[in-house]
């Protein structure tokens, strides 16, 4: 029990410190954003409403896997994330998935507001499995509807945006979801520099999946 105990500890605290280094990053502000992870059986993910330079790994939440999300353990009275629902489905839905990060980065959310999806103008969007990152359809924040839209725009790929709204970037491990979040901005802002200038040239699609295929393993291994 006590080796259980302390590896909960950890991954809180890792939640704690991946929290923080989204604001430094500015990925997220102010209370913007969530981060989740698999523990077993249990999803672990960021309270809400607690700022992140007070959050402590005891403020963190978990939510058995098993049920339907409604029941969780919590310390101060803290509940989940109120986007805890997209989280809870893809870790259900996604065995792959190790952590699941939620941003509203700057560039990434300009093209989520405009809805329009981002496509293959460098290679490295193969870091998110394929020649684009789709936008999924709007709903209202923490409802069932944007979770399932969030799954169906995730279909094949690892990161989508969510219409009006953020990002969503997922990894086997926590490490590679924050690299995918931080990734997916900066191809945002690469594109948008890129159509200010004039006529992005667009790879093919057969190039993205070669990268894809050269991509496996890429990228952070520690988790």
């Amino acid at each position: 029990m006590a080796s259980r105990s302390l590896r909960a500890r950890e991954l809180r605290g890792a939640i704690v410190e991946a929290c923080r280094w989204l604001v430094a990053a500015g990925l997220v502000q102010g209370t913007s954003g969530n981060v989740s992870m698999r523990w077993k059986k249990r999803m672990l993910i960021t309270p809400s409403g607690v700022p992140y330079e007070r959050m402590t790994p005891e403020d963190v939440v978990e939510v058995p896997l098993e049920g339907d999300g409604s029941v969780f353990e919590a310390r101060g009275g803290n509940v989940p994330s109120s986007e805890w629902r997209f989280h809870f489905d893809i870790l259900r839905a996604r065995p792959e998935v190790g952590a699941v990060v939620h941003t509203h980065s700057p560039y990434a959310t300009a093209f989520a507001i405009c809805r329009k999806e981002l496509v293959a103008a460098h290679y490295m969007i193969a870091a998110a499995g394929g020649p684009t990152i789709r936008v999924a359809d709007y709903a209202t924040f923490g409802t069932q509807a944007l979770s399932d839209a969030a799954l169906a725009a995730l279909e094949g790929r690892a990161a989508c945006l969510l219409a009006n709204h953020g990002v969503i970037a997922t990894g086997p491990t926590l490490e590679r979801a924050l690299w995918l979040a931080q990734e997916v901005e900066v191809l945002a802002r690469q594109y948008a520099i890129a159509l200010q200038l004039g006529h992005p040239v667009i790879l093919e699609e057969e190039e993205i999946l070669r990268v894809v295929e050269k991509f496996k393993g890429y990228g952070p291994r520690k988790g």
